[in-house]
């Protein structure tokens, strides 16, 4: 016979309306907002499909913010990982943990002094306007110096034009007299150093790239190197793909999986191990380790990388997905739970590309690129761009509802011809609206 905990379904206790409390994020102390139930117990896939519509957990306390009253709108996101390209910031992170790890050194820069690459980007996107503006004031300033310099040219070049012409008139005649002389052409050199802004310096060698100039450096090596000497010379100049082949496949990018996975020396001062362990219900290993394994934890991001408690571990966690997806194809998809554009501190979630956001209206999965623009405009906004769209998980049947009284588990429908307190169905309808058709069926609502 399978044991209740196989069979148990999702018993949850709704709270009629909305919760006022602290916010977290701007500190407002009664702006927070949100609807609340209380799990006494909760199945993996019910936990799944009420996250698909905004829901979260802190314990055994389901929550789901009043996204258009509350103070900072918290939108669901997930990343996809099978398709996630690290950025050079967060192989930074990786880096510096696979050198505490490998030698024990701890990096002495502060990851705050160095922002995410998207950050950076939002921040030049933000000001791109107040740039164009500098560049027309700029450009204002700079043409009125060149009239003012052009009136003033005008003015000197009648006191100057006689003692030029004076100048290049010697000149000329020195030449001549050389010439004539019987002195080699060669020998005779006449340096005309240009006017300021009025062109290059031609007794001086011209400027050179950094890039060419390796480059130069590589080829008379070679050449040193090769016997066949000035032929080898000529053909590195002619025929470049020869010498220089292209990079191989070892030159490649690194993988998540291979900044990750790195081999560390056998003499490794510390050492990284991942387990599988069993948190509900809770084995005797988790509850052995997990107050170790979360000081250490919490040791480390204080010190390593003074950063946000989630956003180093993060990068690991999507190649865990990648490797669970593996085994299990129906994990695609890693959930970083509330991103919050308006706290600069949850921001950083929108750096792990691509990752979708949970539309407040619709419930559908929108591309975070797509909601930015919006986003910054208003704190709370419809992400799904289709002003026709519906939610197509809304409670449609509310009499389908499932509920549990008095130790017995029937309909709504049966449920409400015993009820004649009027706020008891408004309660319910709104739960129903909440967690949806889906959920409603499912689940089991507790009343008293």
């Amino acid at each position: 016979m399978a044991s209740w905990a196989t069979l148990s379904p999702s018993i949850v206790e709704y709270f009629e309306g909305e919760d006022f409390y602290r916010c977290g994020y701007c500190k407002n102390e009664s702006g927070s907002r949100s609807n609340g139930m209380w799990a006494h117990s909760m199945t993996v896939q019910d936990y799944q499909d009420l996250i698909d519509r905004g829901w979260r957990r802190s314990g055994k306390y389901v929550y789901k913010p009043v996204m258009n009253r509350t103070c900072c709108p918290q939108y669901t996101i997930r990343c996809r990982p099978l398709h996630f390209q690290p950025s050079k910031s967060h192989k930074k992170v990786l880096k510096k943990m696979l050198k505490f790890l490998a030698k024990g050194e701890i990096s002495k820069g502060n990851c705050e002094d160095e922002p995410m690459d998207s950050t950076m980007d939002d921040a030049v996107a933000g000001d791109f306007a107040l740039i164009n503006k500098l560049d027309i004031r700029c450009d204002l300033k700079t043409l009125s110096d060149d009239l003012k310099e052009s009136f003033e040219s005008e003015d000197m070049k009648g006191k100057n034009s006689k003692k030029e012409e004076s100048s290049e008139l010697i000149q000329s005649q020195d030449v001549e007299e050389k010439l004539g002389s019987g002195e080699p052409s060669h020998l005779v050199k006449v340096h005309t150093v240009p006017k300021p802004g009025k062109g290059a310096d031609l007794s001086k060698p011209p400027c050179r790239k950094a890039k060419e100039i390796r480059k130069e450096r590589k080829r008379l090596k070679l050449m040193q190197q090769n016997p066949a000497g000035e032929l080898e010379g000529f053909q590195a100049q002619s025929q470049p793909p020869f010498l220089f082949p292209p990079k191989a496949k070892s030159n490649q990018p690194k993988s998540l999986e291979d900044l990750i996975l790195e081999s560390l020396p056998e003499d490794a001062s510390h050492k990284l191990e991942v387990r599988l362990v069993r948190s509900s219900p809770p084995s005797s290993q988790f509850k052995a380790t997990f107050q170790d394994s979360y000081q250490v934890y919490k040791r480390y991001q204080m010190v390593i990388h003074k950063d946000p408690p989630e956003k180093p571990n993060v990068s690991q966690e999507i190649a865990f997905t990648r490797q669970l997806h593996e085994k299990a194809s129906q994990l695609s998809y890693y959930y970083m739970g509330f991103y919050i554009h308006s706290c600069p501190k949850m921001k950083y979630k929108g750096q792990y590309r691509p990752s979708d956001l949970l539309c407040p209206e619709t419930y559908v999965w929108v591309p975070i690129e797509q909601c930015l623009p919006s986003l910054e405009n208003s704190k709370y906004c419809r992400l799904n761009q289709d002003p026709e769209a519906v939610d197509e998980g809304r409670c449609k049947e509310p009499d389908r509802l499932r509920v549990f009284h008095k130790k017995a588990i029937m309909s709504y429908g049966v449920y409400k011809k015993h009820q004649k307190d009027p706020s008891e169905e408004a309660a319910v309808l709104q739960y129903a609206s909440l967690v949806g058709q889906t959920c409603s069926e499912r689940m089991l609502l507790f009343r008293n």
